[in-house]
Parts: structure tokens; sequence; C-alpha cells
């Protein structure tokens, strides 16, 4: 079967043949010479999750549990298995996942894939970090099983190895034990980047998870600071979990919502909003977690062109000129979304060889597609970006040219000899030549 295919990002549709998988994960072959790409949610930005003009196994219905040990936390299931399933049906037991990143809407084949990182990285590191074992399918038939003790290079290939080492057909994870699904939370408003950087120090050792959204066109780098921790035994919470969001955007409107009036309107109501409200709070897990998954299809406000997230990380020695430069370079160009996000990596080393955190600044932020001026004000972000030491997050990108993956991830030849020579993607076409 033929479909058109795109990304969260919604760039643009191309035709793939899909090749579903069925529920004990067995991989129906493509067409002969034609090369497949595992594809889950598709909630990648960009390219890394496509294979214009070739096939896609579809993950999402191998989504069985296999086995889960609840004195230990280990949980073994096929690799379509949502993180959301696992959040909704472990929390409410006392077991979570150590680390999630923004939306919850992820498989966890591609959570592997992708190496994602949450808002705790300075105390769990990535969600590699976690993950005991995984099975690998080769398209030849080849089977390997590997984790961070059994056949470790293939482990460090294919944690973050962008889907490129094989069908991952599933994996055991381990969980985390808590008390439940609440977080006690402060927001403090910062009316200026020094004023981040401090709290972002001051509270990597008493609070798991930091976070903080900016405002990318205000001068001085106005902000909320967010951070967490998981509620202890006994503490006082509320009764039930909130109700899950019902709101959506039920079309894609002719035009982007997202423009230079809107923008800075809806980052000083928003700004504002939030400081009168700061301070501490309860919280379930899912608002802090996941913002935008309680609005479905929120992707459609950027419009029938879609949108781009550019997301980089600069090392710390010298990183605060260049979030500072790249910032001022994205408010000069009067571009941008209020979804921009800025926060910190911390020194616990990821697995994979093409894992994306290190220890460094990170700010991600979304653009509306403009065409041309969209990509020359990439190109004079990736040059503040290369000139920092700094790399772009694939699983986020769509346009990242060669040489800037290729400094950024300086072991990606190293991935050379494990890749499956039946499965290829735009993105490794775009960045590898293949």
């Amino acid at each position: 079967m033929v479909m058109r295919v795109s990304s969260w990002g919604r760039l643009n549709a191309e035709p793939h043949h899909v090749l579903p998988l069925n529920g004990v994960g067995h991989a129906p072959p493509p067409e002969d010479g034609q090369r497949v790409l595992p594809y889950g949610m598709g909630r990648s930005y960009g390219d890394v999750c496509l294979n214009p003009g070739g096939a896609l196994w579809l993950t999402q219905g191998a989504d069985h549990w296999l086995d889960f040990d609840g004195d230990t936390g280990l949980l073994t299931c096929q690799a379509g298995t949502l993180l959301a399933d696992i959040q909704h049906l472990l929390a409410p037991a006392g077991w979570m996942l150590p680390v999630t990143p923004g939306t919850q809407f992820v498989t966890v084949g591609g959570a592997i894939a992708n190496d994602v990182h949450g808002k705790n990285h300075h105390m769990a590191g990535s969600f590699g970090n976690h993950v005991r074992s995984l099975t690998l399918l080769r398209t030849d038939g080849r089977t390997i099983v590997c984790g961070p003790d059994r056949a470790t290079d293939w482990f460090r290939a294919t944690v973050g190895g962008l889907g490129l080492t094989g069908l991952i057909t599933q994996a055991t994870l381990q969980l985390r034990r808590v008390a439940g699904p609440w977080l006690t939370t402060e927001t403090i408003a910062f009316d200026k980047l020094e004023r981040f950087y401090a709290l972002a120090a001051e509270s990597e050792a008493e609070w798991e998870y930091t976070v903080s959204w900016i405002d990318c066109l205000d001068k001085r780098g106005r902000g909320l600071f967010l951070r967490a921790n998981h509620c202890v035994a006994g503490a006082r919470v509320p009764e039930h979990a909130p109700r899950k969001g019902h709101l959506a955007m039920p079309v894609t409107p002719p035009l982007s919502l997202v423009n230079a009036a809107s923008l800075r309107a809806f980052n000083a109501l928003y700004y504002h909003a939030h400081r009168l409200r700061a301070g501490p709070a309860i919280s379930h897990y899912r608002p802090f977690f996941y913002p935008l998954d309680g609005i479905a299809h929120w992707n459609r406000m950027y419009g029938p062109r879609g949108f781009y997230q550019y997301q980089c990380v600069v090392p710390f020695e010298g990183g605060e000129q260049a979030i500072a430069a790249l910032l001022a370079q994205i408010a000069g160009s009067g571009q941008g979304s209020f979804l921009a996000v800025l926060k910190t990596f911390g020194k616990l080393p990821s697995l994979g060889l093409l894992s994306f955190p290190t220890p460094g600044i990170t700010l991600a932020l979304d653009f509306p597609n403009r065409g041309h001026k969209t990509l020359h004000l990439f190109s004079q972000l990736d040059a503040i970006v290369s000139a920092a030491g700094g790399r772009i997050y694939p699983a986020k990108d769509a346009r990242m040219p060669a040489h800037l993956f290729q400094s950024g991830y300086p072991h990606w030849e190293q991935l050379l000899p494990y890749r499956d020579p039946g499965i290829s993607s735009a993105m490794s076409r775009r960045l590898m030549g293949s």
C-alpha cells in the first residue's frame, strides 16, 4: 500500500510504501531492491523518520508488553509500545519512565533510536542510559541481542542510531520507583539570561527536573524557570488526576497563526500571566512533562507550509555568549515561536555514538516555514553553533548541512559498519550520502 507520509513538522508529505508490523513484530519484506525504514509515531520534526520513494515499517501495531517485574521495575515490551501507555498504566502503581521527552506519544523504539532526553538530564542522562537490552532485526533476517553489557558495540550504534542499524523489535527498560503521579513544582520568573544560568546552577543538586520557557523576542532574555521533584510518600496531593485535555486544532488554517504580531502579543501575555502565578504548586506529571499533548494536532497552527524546529546544544565554555548571539539573531529576524525552551545538560555521558545530549546549554525553538527567509536565518544560526563547537539535534532537524552534522558528531563514521544496507532514510542520504 502506498501512502503520503509526513513528519510532525508537516513540511511535506511524500509517497511511501507502508508495511504494517503485526502484533508479534513480524517484519514483512519490502519490494525487491527497495530500502525500508522503521516508523513509529512520526513525532520527529524533520526527515529522520521519512524514506521518500522507499518503504516504511509501521511499528505501532507491535506494542505488546512481554514482561513486567513489579519488584524491580524491569519492563520488557515490543518497540511499538507508547511511552504514554507505560506512564498511564504504571505511574499509579509507583513506577515511571526515568527519562521522558516533551511528548508521551513516542514509541519505545523511536525513543531509543533518537536517544531522547528529558527535563532531568543533569540527574538521569538520556533514554538509552536506562535500556538494559534490546533486540535488533536486520533486513537479512539476522537477530542481534545487545545491551550495555552485551554486544556493546551494536548497542552503542543503535542507541541514537537514527533507526539505521536495523528494526528494534523489543527492549527491556529499567523504570524508576515513585510515590505516584504527582510532582511538587516551582515556577520562577526571570528578566535576563544571567538569572536563568544562576537558577539552573542552584537547582541541579536539589531538583530533578529543570527547564525554562524563554521569550525569544525579548533582548534581555526574560523567561520562566520551572523545576520539580516527585512528591514523597504521604504528601498531600489531589485525589484525582486532571482530565485529559480535549482541545484541538480541527483544521489547518490557510496561513500560519504564528507571526510577528501574534508572537509578540502571546509572549508578553504568557510571561506576565505566569509571573503573577509563580511559586510552589502540586502538578500531575502530564501537564508538567507534556504541556502540548493536551492540544491535539497543535502542529496545524503553523499553516499548510508547516514548520521547522531548531534545537542545538553548545558547550558550557563560551556557551552563554553563543546562546545570547543565537537569541539576538532570532530576535533581529522577527521569526521564532512562543515554543522556545532553554535548559542545561549534565555531565552523565550518553551511550550512543550519535546521541545528541552533551554537557552544555540547549536551546529549542519552532519556526514557521517561510521558505528562503527561514533557511537563511538557520544558516546564520548554524555559523554560531559551529563556532561554539555545538551540534544540532537530528530528531528535530529537516535541513542541517552535512558538514555541521559531521563536525558535531565526530563518531559518525564509526556507525557506518553497523548500518543495515537494507535501511535508508531521507536524513541518512542527506547527511551521510546513502
